[in-house]
Parts: C-alpha cells; sequence; structure tokens
C-alpha cells in the first residue's frame, strides 16, 4: 500500500468454524469503536469476512485481536486512502460470510490456487474458460482481457448461470477469479461439488495481482470495483478514478459524471428513469447527511 497513504484499509475473510458468532461480534464491535475504525465485518458460524479502515495503530489492534481469536489462516490484504472510505463501523451477523445461497464446503474442498505472477500463462492457454464471478456493475468499472461475464445482479444468482451453462464448461479447464479471493472460495467448491475436476481460483483476487504483476505485464484492463468511498483502485492499489452513483450502485467514468442525468448522491444515466420524483428527494436528504458525516467523521 502507499506508505504516504493517511487511511490504512485491511480487507479480511476465513473460513473458519465460529462456535459463538453473537460473542464474537461483541468484542468486535467494542474493538473497532475503541481504535476508532470505519467499515463492516460479518460474522457467521463458517468464519468473518470484511473490508475496515483506520489508523496504522486500529488496523494493527484488530489484526492482532483476530489472530488471537484464533483466525491464524486470515486471508488479508492492505491499501491505502486518501480519505477515511467508509462512513461508519458495523459488525453483523449473518448465515453465510458471502451469500451463494446454496451449501457447499470451502473449508474442506477448493480450486487450486494459482499465485498472481502464474496467472497470465494460464489465462492465455486456449484450453482455459476465464470466469469473472463478481456483479455486472463491479465487472462494468474492469476486467481481465477475454474473461467470461455471466452478467449477474449478486452472488447468488451464479449457481444458477452455471447450471445454464454447464455444457459448455464440461471438459475444459476452468480458472476463475474475484475482487479478494472470497467469492472464489465458494465458486470453485461449487464447481468441484458439481463434479468439475481442473478448477483454478486466483490467490488473493485481483487485488493481489495488481499489486503483484507489473502494469506493463498485466492483462486487466480497466480498474478494480471495491465496495468503499475509492470506488475504484488500479495497479499498485492506488486510488482509481470512477465515483459511484450512490442511487444504483454504478462506477461511473469522467463523460457519465458529465451526463446531464448525473447529480452526486442522486441518480445517474443509468438509474434515472427508474426512480421516482420522490425517491430522488429522499437521496438529496440522504447525500446531505452523508456530506454531514464526512465533516464529522466516521460515526457508529
Amino acid at each position: 500500500m502507499p506508505s504516504s497513504a493517511p487511511f490504512v484499509v485491511a480487507a479480511l475473510y476465513q473460513f473458519r468454524a465460529v462456535a459463538d458468532p453473537a460473542g464474537l461480534r461483541e468484542r468486535l464491535l467494542a474493538l473497532g469503536e475503541a481504535g476508532g475504525l470505519c467499515g463492516t465485518l460479518i460474522v457467521a458460524s463458517e468464519g468473518i469476512n470484511g473490508t475496515v479502515a483506520g489508523s496504522r495503530a486500529g488496523i494493527d489492534a484488530l489484526h492482532a485481536a483476530l489472530l488471537a481469536e484464533g483466525f491464524a489462516g486470515l486471508e488479508y490484504k492492505e491499501s491505502g486512502a486518501s480519505a477515511q472510505p467508509f462512513r461508519r463501523f458495523k459488525v453483523r451477523l449473518k448465515r453465510e460470510i458471502v451469500t451463494l445461497g446454496v451449501p457447499v464446503a470451502p473449508e474442506r474442498e477448493v480450486g487450486q490456487y494459482v499465485e498472481p505472477g502464474d496467472w497470465n500463462a494460464l489465462i492465455e492457454s486456449e484450453d482455459v474458460v476465464v470466469i469473472d464471478t463478481r456483479n455486472r456493475y463491479e465487472v462494468k468499472a474492469g476486467t481481465f482481457r477475454g474473461a467470461v461475464d455471466p452478467g449477474i445482479e449478486s452472488f447468488r444468482e451464479f449457481p444458477a448461470w452455471l447450471d445454464k451453462h454447464a455444457q459448455e464448461l464440461r471438459g475444459k479447464r476452468v480458472a476463475m477469479f474475484c475482487t479478494g479471493g472470497i467469492r472464489c472460495e465458494k465458486s470453485t467448491s461449487l464447481l468441484r461439488q458439481r463434479g468439475y475436476r481442473d478448477v483454478f481460483h486466483l490467490r488473493g483476487g485481483i487485488l493481489q495481482y495488481l499489486e503483484d504483476v507489473p502494469q506493463e505485464q498485466s492483462r486487466w484492463d480497466g480498474e478494480c470495483f471495491v465496495f468503499d468511498g475509492r470506488v475504484t483502485v488500479g495497479h499498485g492499489l492506488r486510488e482509481g478514478a470512477a465515483v459511484m452513483c450512490h442511487s444504483c450502485g454504478w462506477p461511473l467514468g469522467e463523460a457519465e459524471r458529465a451526463d446531464a442525468l448525473f447529480e452526486e448522491g442522486v441518480s445517474c444515466e443509468h438509474c434515472h428513469a427508474r426512480t421516482t420524483p420522490e425517491q430522488k428527494a429522499a437521496f438529496r436528504e440522504r447525500q446531505r447527511h452523508f456530506d454531514r458525516q464526512v465533516q464529522e467523521g466516521c460515526g457508529t
């Protein structure tokens, strides 16, 4: 991460049995609030997932606490931000730390990990189908050249997409990728469960690839969508140029922000026709509230 960035952003996850998710939630909530963190952590009986931001000391305290809680195999990635990219700090209890909606066992069986330095050679092979497991609006910001876009609105739609395209994938090597790796833990586990043998996924996800692979050698086009106020990051995990439409979630480039239908926090060309005047008025009030929060700092 850029050493000059005033905020440290930590993306983390681990599939590991949690005996008392509610108790873990309370401990993490107290720790995050005491350390001035912002962001979201998701706790479930299957593990932990989330992205948080704060000072160096606050992030280090969280990391140490998770190790003390037994998350020794934590997948952990840091990057930097010039401003606090989250509005508040939340720790949520859920059934899954990333929602696929069908039972899989990523703690027991997943695809073969591929290091970022070996990824180009794999996806350039003619017998490999490369699948982007992310949502449609994430793919819009950037993806690997030649990757298949399932066109899904949420990860829950991926099993149905797989059912529909099963015959096209049979007998092929399948390489999958996502932002930080967690969705591929479940998607490759699903493929293995359904009988696919040659299944691979990018270790550390796009974020690790953008940090490790020099831009001149990269097969990545565009920027990587991230679920925080930075919206996107590029090679070297530098903050990207996109701005998110807070009405529909689309990452917007310069031309889209210049469009007459764009109003910050309210609408863009992708969603302007889908919301009523009353909804737009509510979005304007929400934006004013957000602007006040930014000025005052992260709340709980």
